[in-house]
């Protein structure tokens, strides 16, 4: 039978020989990091809650994959290198198989982006992730949720719905085909965190943040915490692959209330409409330009003819979300 102390040796330590970043790793009451000279430190922190965040069966490579990739993200919604991070971890049991998976998934990643794993805990009870990540960025050139400008292009990165499109299908509100399942699960299940775009973006874009909880609310915070309002073209979301030959309703209702897709949504100068395409292409991130913001509060949806559309949608919450 593993020990606390085993288990953590066995599958979470990293080898950080050669790395100055960091003068004191896994195995003291805490690490110690050397950020590069003159950087700010950027700093996130996200719980998943099994039966709430992911299915209690969850394929552990997949699940050791996103719980990574959701913070990750957040660094690159702010324009932030990743740099460490932390993982608090609470399992029924010390099954080595789901421990080899789910650290395998997690720490590639983690390799991925030269982000390494520096401390934490472990404890015996639900399955419950928490983890929390460190970046660096120059001061001053953070993408930040309250400076949207009126006349800024709204841009999305990738695409968005298929991972709603597979929650549908697993709750048997539509039918896909094995093969669609299996495409839209992808994103669900592996979302990719857009750390060079979000790099890339730094002094082109002036507001970001990343797509968790669905596009309409998600950009509400953005409008609400930069005093502006937004004039959306929902036809010209960028629709998943898989979602792309659902119905017209279908693609517009997952894409702008879809959540999972931690994608970008930024907003940027018209005059900066090159760089930002630049950026996208820097970085093998598709970048669309979706809307404009605008003086007047509020969030205005449109179809391709400037048309008014007119639905009843809402961001997900935690507290009023059944």
């Amino acid at each position: 039978m593993l020990s606390e102390f085993d288990l953590i040796k066995q599958y979470f330590v990293q080898d950080y020989a050669g790395d100055s970043r960091f003068a004191l790793g896994i195995g003291d009451d805490c690490a110690l990091l050397n950020p590069s000279p003159g950087m700010q430190l950027a700093i996130s922190t996200d719980a998943l809650v099994s039966g709430r965040h992911f299915f209690a069966d969850a394929e552990p490579i997949g699940l050791g994959h996103k719980c990574l990739a959701v913070n990750l993200s957040d660094l690159a919604a702010m324009g932030a290198k990743p740099l460490a991070f932390t993982l608090a971890l609470s399992l029924p049991e010390a099954n080595p198989d789901w421990l080899a998976g789910f650290s395998q998934g997690l720490l590639s990643l983690a390799n991925l982006h030269q982000c390494r794993l520096i401390g934490g805990d472990t404890t015996k009870g639900p399955l419950n992730i928490c983890i929390s990540i460190f970046g660096e960025l120059p001061p001053g050139s953070a993408l930040r949720r309250d400076a949207a400008q009126v006349g800024d292009d709204i841009w999305i990165s990738g695409s968005l719905g298929d991972a709603r499109l597979a929650l549908a299908s697993y709750w048997k509100e539509m039918t896909l085909t094995d093969e669609e399942h299996s495409q839209a699960a992808s994103r669900m299940h592996r979302p990719t965190p857009r750390i060079a775009l979000g790099i890339a973006l730094r002094g082109i874009a002036n507001a970001a943040l990343d797509i968790s909880d669905g596009l309409v609310g998600d950009l509400g915070h953005i409008l609400d915490r930069s005093h502006v309002g937004a004039n959306l073209d929902v036809d010209s979301l960028p629709a998943g692959p898989v979602l792309k030959k659902q119905t017209q309703e279908k693609r517009r209702e997952f894409t702008l209330n879809g959540g999972d897709d931690y994608e970008l949504c930024f907003t940027a100068p018209s005059h900066q409409r090159q760089a930002v395409i630049a950026a996208g292409l820097a970085s093998q991130t598709a970048v669309t330009r979706v809307g404009i913001i605008e003086a007047e509060l509020g969030l205005r949806l449109r179809d391709t003819n400037a048309e008014a559309i007119n639905m009843a949608l809402t961001s997900f919450d935690h507290f009023t979300t059944p």
